[in-house]
């Protein structure tokens, strides 16, 4: 049997029942290690559990997946997902390969930032399409997710954006000699997020993103207790506020529509910066809690 195993949010203790009773019954276990990252090391989770965890990183499981699947189809083979095991679209693809080579395959799901996202106050059901928002570089800039959010803006929904993550990434130069050489991980912040929607906001200059009126709510560590960080004001207020105000990686930025309800106004207030959030929602948005 081959298993995709869903860790949730935070730390070792966040598994299911059923998610550890199929991991002690493994004879290898995988820890999927560049989609996302707990907050905790890899060996509490190796003790928790009672496995040796293999570190599969990107070439692993999107161009050496084979290795995974070997035997799969003899003895049981988890791959571990921080989150839900459905996430990304490469854990799809794993067990596409699985099911083609004739293995049994199991998905045990676990809480995601998909659903955690609720605990901002905006509700589940006013969210539209989510989009990913990729580190820019000198001479790339990509800016097809402003299309996915003006879709949802004309909607009234919300937006979830998942910022970028880049974990055993090459430079530019040794990928082009074919140098094994990776640079240090690294967390898009939030700050560095609204900078990028406001460059591309002055480029495209449809009023989707316009830093004074668009509300947004910045989720940092989610379902990690005191750890998380919620933090909702305009664009313009999120990125001048100090980093640390957001705490450590991992960070999403909720992008909000004009589909506001009162009680998803009044719950974010709590984790507003200050009184612009009840004024823009009323304003701007024609939405009051009062």
């Amino acid at each position: 049997m081959f298993y995709l195993i869903g860790l949730g949010l935070c730390d070792e203790k966040d598994i299911t029942i059923k998610g550890l009773e199929a991991i002690k019954g493994c004879s290898r276990v995988y820890l999927e290690a560049y989609t996302s990252i707990l907050m905790i090391e890899q060996s509490k989770l190796e003790e928790f559990y009672g496995k040796t965890l293999i570190v599969a990183d990107r070439d692993t499981v999107e161009t050496d997946s084979d290795a995974i699947l070997d035997g799969a189809d003899q003895v049981d083979v988890a791959l571990l997902i921080v989150g839900d095991p459905f996430g990304a679209t490469t854990h799809a693809d794993i067990l596409l390969r699985a099911r083609a080579r004739g293995i049994p395959t199991e998905v045990i799901h676990n809480a995601s930032i998909m659903n955690a996202v609720g605990a901002c106050g905006l509700q589940l059901y006013n969210f539209g399409q989510a989009v990913s928002l990729v580190f820019f570089t000198e001479n790339w800039k990509p800016d097809s997710f402003y299309d996915r959010v003006a879709e949802n803006r004309r909607l009234g929904m919300h937006t979830l954006l998942l910022l970028d993550i880049k974990v055993k990434e090459q430079s530019e130069e040794n990928l082009a000699r074919g140098r094994k050489i990776y640079e240090p991980p690294r967390y898009m912040s939030i700050p560095l997020a609204i900078s990028q929607l406001c460059e591309v906001e002055a480029t495209r200059k449809e009023g989707i993103l316009d830093p004074e009126s668009t509300l947004a709510i910045s989720m940092s560590r989610v379902g990690g207790g005191s750890q998380q960080r919620i933090v909702a004001g305009t664009l313009s207020q999120l990125g001048k506020q100090d980093p640390e105000v957001y705490g450590p990686p991992l960070h999403s930025l909720i992008i909000v529509g004009k589909r506001l309800h009162p009680l998803e106004v009044e719950y974010a207030n709590s984790f507003a910066i200050d009184e612009t959030w009840k004024r823009v929602a009323k304003d701007v948005y024609g939405v009051s809690d009062e």
